[in-house]
């Protein structure tokens, strides 16, 4: 089942009862009068949450309960970008075990897995491209065959410079990916926010620790782990970003309510991964399982999902 993303952009008051949530809002009608509206959505059914406004109130025990059914929920900053996220410290039955492989996988492994993700990265980016300007770019897939193990040359980099350089030719000349820049930059951000709360919650269900990365490491980053293995699926996001920028109106200022609700969709998009279309948020558990088999010495390689084009290359 596909589980829910919900989206919560007004003043609430959430609870729990019976299993399910609980979801109470002011309404005001024609004539000004006020009243409560009030709905119930199986906490099972939900698979990510966003709260972006200061006056929703939420229960410890729904907290609790959303923890317990894996659910990652995120929450707004003054600007209404995701800013925090809300996991649960342990998810997975057998995860002391599962850490025990995380942790002593050793270095030439994690080089090589992290060579099969930027490889996958490039390809998609590549993918991207020709749907776009519907032209080949085989400079991206020799880019992406040339990746050495742990990407030592740093094609990932190579790749995005003349990626972002191309993606825009003509509504946004001179375009710069800067997670602080102009926009559509923060159409960006939103998107690949959203794609790392789902594979945080992916890492978390099956017994991963998100905080150990393959290549990302920072002190302060509890989640280089799904900063890495969202990598090939950022291309995804980009074409859903795209759409976004085709179908409405982009103001410096904000990001409208129209185009949250297309961002919110990522999780449920169609992708291809292991030769069959499947929702990312599916594909995702498929990638972070498919992760721990290598950390266990029983698979080679990382599934991810394969973009493709009409194109011939």
């Amino acid at each position: 089942m596909i589980k829910k993303t919900l989206y919560f952009g007004n003043p609430a008051y959430l609870s729990f009862k019976d299993e399910q949530l609980v979801i109470r809002q002011e309404e005001t009608d024609k004539d000004g009068e006020k009243s409560e509206f009030r709905r119930t959505i199986p906490v099972e059914d939900i698979g990510l949450m966003v709260l972006d406004h200061v006056q929703i109130t939420i229960t410890q025990v729904l907290l609790t309960k959303l923890l317990e059914n894996n659910v990652a929920l995120i929450t707004s900053n003054h600007s209404h970008m995701p800013f925090g996220l809300f996991m649960p410290l342990e998810m997975n039955t057998v995860q002391h075990e599962r850490f025990i492989d995380q942790l002593e996988s050793s270095l030439p492994l994690r080089k090589q897995l992290w060579s099969q993700t930027i490889q996958q990265k490039i390809r998609n980016q590549a993918a991207v491209l020709e749907t776009v300007t519907h032209e080949k770019h085989r400079n991206m897939y020799v880019m992406a065959d040339d990746v050495k193990s742990g990407d030592s040359e740093n094609k990932e980099a190579q790749a995005a410079a003349y990626y972002w350089k191309n993606l825009f030719t003509s509504k946004y000349p001179g375009f710069v990916r800067d997670r602080v820049g102009m926009q559509p930059n923060a159409l960006f951000n939103y998107g690949y926010a959203i794609l790392r709360g789902v594979i945080a919650r992916a890492l978390v269900g099956s017994g991963l620790l998100p905080t150990l990365g393959l290549h990302h490491h920072s002190r302060y980053n509890a989640y280089c782990l799904a900063d890495d293995i969202m990598e090939p699926y950022r291309p995804l996001v980009d074409l859903v970003v795209l759409d976004v920028i085709k179908t409405t109106e982009v103001r410096d200022d904000e990001i409208t309510r129209e185009q949250k609700i297309k961002l919110l969709s990522i999780p449920t998009i169609d992708v291809n991964i292991d030769g069959k279309r499947s929702p990312l948020m599916v594909a995702a558990s498929q990638t972070t399982s498919s992760l721990y088999k290598c950390f266990k010495g029983e698979q080679r390689k990382i599934s991810y999902p394969i973009l493709k084009t009409e194109i011939e290359i």
